[in-house]
């Protein structure tokens, strides 16, 4: 069965204005190209990027979407979300702001509504760019209705009036993402809870909100609605949040999460749940102890499967699982006119990702010939960032990885902590950690944890892209005064291991001769 589009709820000018860009009631689906170079199933990241470069370059391109273009993404992703931190934000600055001289009198109050009506106006301002008019007028024929393989050359597109297309194409890419899956816990079942997917339909601050889940999404909407008003619990079965993180960039998050007043239930074991009067009873574990915590409303933050449903994957051969499309190092499946790309196929579930793995798709769907020309996705250097305050940065390996593959390495860490910019503006809580290949100045992978993490850590990036190693980043000027500041001083520790004690007495040898004269 098909599933039924994400709910735009309250259905406000705002949200009217959305459905109009990236599900157009009315649309009318094209009548089809004799033959497509190239069908698209699913209009997320992978998708749009995948069918606009395609159009561009001239092929034939058809792109079919069930729900809503722009995907998790625009709809209820990276965007809603990062307007909600905005927010959050913005109350801790005012609440704050005598620390600054700025007086500011009685608790600032936090208009939940208007917070989710300003993020409902911006995501709508932003929808044009993912737009069915808008690829229609790149070229692309789009078609709004559930895509399904018929044989090796033709989809079928079938409309919310009934009415079927028959696609035909030449290669195809499955770019359908995933969505939130419910986890196994007891009674999860039984009660009304919250996924990304309506987490942003809400018009009312829960009074007390409680997450399961202490990665990126739940720490990221634990701190928000914390700044937001809200009695916040956030239950994580681990010890600490953000576990697939570097640890002390983590405790630093961590500690901030608790600054802004959200209750961290960690080791939480054995969860149960249970609809009573008044919210959803929360019972678990932890550390030995039962513990009981009652909410209002309850987010579920961990999870994600495929969406593989309904794509008659088996009539073609394409092969996948329980995390996704199963893709070679091409990115192409099982059967080699069909390829995929983005979170359907990938372990790293990012936009950015996504949007690199449509262009490899495009090089090897349209232009490689037999083994010639085509790219890797193993060749991709894909940075990642989480929004919290401060936020944490990655790129490239970490230690463990390292160690996994062999390789040695020496870690530079340079702190915010004597940063004049971080400390002017009260953020020097972090620090900039890089690791090389050991001797060396080639830069393996690094972690910051910085207010603006995911901006700097793009410099870095930049440099491992390019074989530039920390030695020349070290001997690049920076503004005074920057948070960057801190990767080109990371450069300055690597530049002080190579004066060995022979060449720093052959330099102070040196000196005095000069200073002889």
């Amino acid at each position: 069965m098909a599933e039924q589009p994400i709910a735009l709820t309250p259905f406000d000018e705002h949200n009217s204005k959305l459905e109009s860009n990236v599900h157009p009631p009315t649309w009318q689906n094209p009548t089809p190209s004799q033959d497509y170079h190239l069908v698209v199933i699913g209009a997320g990241s992978a998708g749009l990027v995948t069918a606009a470069g395609a159009a561009g370059l001239g092929a034939r391109v058809a792109l079919i979407e069930r729900e809503l273009m722009g995907g998790d993404c625009l709809n209820v992703g990276c965007v809603p979300s990062k307007a909600l931190l905005a927010a959050g934000r913005v109350a801790k600055t005012v609440r704050g702001a005598n620390e600054f001289g700025v007086e500011v009198s009685g608790e600032p109050q936090v208009d939940f509504a208007k917070v989710m009506e300003r993020m409902r106006r911006q995501r709508a301002n932003i929808s044009p760019v993912d737009s069915a008019k808008r690829f229609q007028d790149l070229g692309v024929d789009v078609y709004l209705g559930d895509g399904t393989f018929i044989d090796n050359h033709t989809i079928s597109v079938t409309n919310s009036a009934g009415e079927v297309s028959q696609l035909k194409f030449r290669k195809s890419v499955i770019a359908t993402g995933a969505r939130a899956a419910a986890p196994p816990i007891e009674g999860l079942d039984q009660v009304d809870y919250l996924t990304n997917e309506s987490l942003f339909s809400l018009t009312e601050l829960p009074k007390r909100f409680g997450i399961i889940g202490g990665g990126p999404i739940g720490s990221e909407m634990a701190q928000a609605f914390a700044r937001f008003g809200s009695e916040v619990y956030l239950f994580e079965r681990t010890g600490h949040i953000l576990s697939r993180e570097d640890s002390d960039a983590a405790e630093i998050v961590q500690q901030q999460l608790e600054t802004d007043g959200v209750n961290l239930v960690l080791n939480a074991e054995d969860m149960k749940l249970h609809s009573q009067a008044g919210g959803i009873s929360v019972e678990v574990t932890q550390n030995g102890n039962g513990k009981t915590v009652v909410v209002d409303q309850l987010l579920v933050a961990v999870g994600r499967r495929p969406n593989t449903d309904g794509l008659n994957l088996e009539s073609v051969g394409v092969s996948y699982d329980k995390t996704g499309v199963i893709v070679g190092d091409h990115l192409q499946t099982s059967n080699p006119r069909i390829f995929a790309a983005g979170d359907i196929c990938s372990q790293l579930k990012f936009t950015h990702a996504a949007d690199f793995q449509a262009r490899i798709v495009i090089q090897n769907t349209l232009f490689a010939l037999g083994p010639f020309g085509k790219k890797r996705v193993s060749d991709l250097l894909i940075p990642w960032a989480t929004y919290t305050a401060p936020e944490i940065a990655h790129v490239g390996m970490y230690p463990a990885d390292a160690e996994k593959a062999g390789i040695e390495i020496d870690t530079y860490v340079q702190s915010l902590e004597h940063n004049d910019r971080a400390i002017l503006e009260g953020s020097n809580e972090g620090f900039v950690k890089v690791h090389t290949k050991k001797g060396t100045d080639k830069i393996l992978g690094a972690t910051i944890v910085a207010e603006h993490a995911g901006d700097l850590i793009s410099e870095i990036t930049v440099a491992m892209k390019n074989n530039v190693g920390l030695s020349a980043v070290g001997s690049t000027i920076h503004p005074y005064p920057t948070q960057a500041e801190a990767i080109r001083k990371l450069g300055d520790q690597y530049n002080k291991t190579r004066l060995t004690p022979t060449s720093a007495n052959v330099l102070k040898f040196l000196m005095r001769l000069n200073v002889g004269k």
